[in-house]
């Protein structure tokens, strides 16, 4: 993979927001068009496992997704492409791409994790009953799926980036599980 030249931007929209556990030098709100945030992957490990899948946001195509650009220093480019690659694409359910994204002031090219509608794990659209299930059930290496929606959700609600579907989700799951 060819790294651009200069500091580079990775575009968070699910748990980089929130724990991107990388050095940055920049934070700020971006727009990806032609992608949109969706609960459309199996967790097999993080959230849930091959028996017990979980499920995980991919960017998915249609539409558009509001989230963070994340800037990286040149000098830890090679260094965060590469934590990046072993966090997200163990099971290789990402197809990494430099894509275009909206900043306040600029258009830039960021790095970014779309799902692969080929892959086993890509789920397709789930009703409302069958994505709860499997966020009730799901519960992995870095913990429970809810909790993981619940994160995404309050960071997004911080931003003020409104997301009615996630919303609509989480509080079905919260009422199954009480």
């Amino acid at each position: 993979m060819e790294i651009p030249k200069g500091d580079i931007w990775i575009f968070g929209y699910g748990s980089l927001m929130w724990r991107p556990d990388f050095p940055h030098t920049d934070t700020q709100p971006a727009l990806l068009k032609g992608y949109h945030r969706a609960l459309c992957l199996y967790s097999f490990k993080h959230r849930g496992t091959p028996e017990v899948p979980g499920l995980v946001f991919g960017l998915d195509r249609g539409g558009s997704c509001r989230g963070l650009a994340l800037k990286v220093a040149r000098k830890n480019a090679a260094s965060v492409l590469g934590y990046l690659h072993d966090r997200e694409m163990m099971n290789s359910v990402y197809l990494p791409k430099w894509l275009p994204v909206r900043l306040p002031s600029e258009n830039v090219t960021a790095y970014a994790f779309i799902a692969d509608r080929r892959h086993q794990q890509y789920t397709g659209r789930l009703d409302d009953q069958d994505a709860v299930k499997f966020i009730l059930q799901g519960r992995g290496k870095r913990g429970h799926c809810l909790n993981y929606l619940q994160n995404t959700l309050h960071h997004l609600d911080e931003l003020g980036i409104a997301d009615a579907p996630l919303h609509r989700l989480v509080k079905l799951a919260e009422k199954a599980s009480a």
